[in-house]
């Protein structure tokens, strides 16, 4: 009986030890804005907790993709998931970088720092609804 029992207790520390060597790295992927931040805060939470983050910066689109896949145990998006997506996933987010987006012209005859912009005419740019001589590119999800 003593044999049996120092195997199981063998096994028990053996397999504790399989569970802490899984938990010592985290995978995500996703959007490249974030980067630069996830980049420092990874190592900063390493030399913390030992526990190494591997982030790929391959695009919201395969963020999105890989979490939902389950290939990554998190992922980042510049554009939020619908709730219907969270719920059918069953996951969660939550904001963690928060970054600006800085119209840029060139216009022919307009100087720099001539050109002045109101908020409704900002906002009907990005909504696409300025038309005519105020063309509006943006990028769409996955590229």
């Amino acid at each position: 009986m003593k044999v049996f029992l120092k195997i199981a207790l063998a096994l028990a520390v053996m397999l504790s030890f399989t569970q802490v060597q899984a938990a010592e790295k985290l995978n995500g992927a996703g959007a490249t804005f974030p980067y630069p931040v996830y980049s420092a805060w990874a190592f900063d939470y390493s030399k913390v907790t030992g526990v190494q983050l591997n982030y790929q910066s391959i695009g919201s689109g395969g963020g999105v993709r890989q979490i939902t896949d389950r290939t990554v145990d998190f992922g980042a998006s510049d554009d939020p998931m619908k709730p219907e997506q969270l719920k059918k996933n069953k996951l969660l987010q939550f904001p963690a970088v928060i970054g600006g987006v800085v119209p840029v012209g060139n216009l022919e005859g307009i100087t720099p720092g001539q050109l002045k912009l109101d908020s409704g005419t900002l906002c009907k740019i990005f909504l696409g609804e300025k038309s005519g001589q105020v063309p509006c590119r943006h990028r769409r999800q996955g590229q």
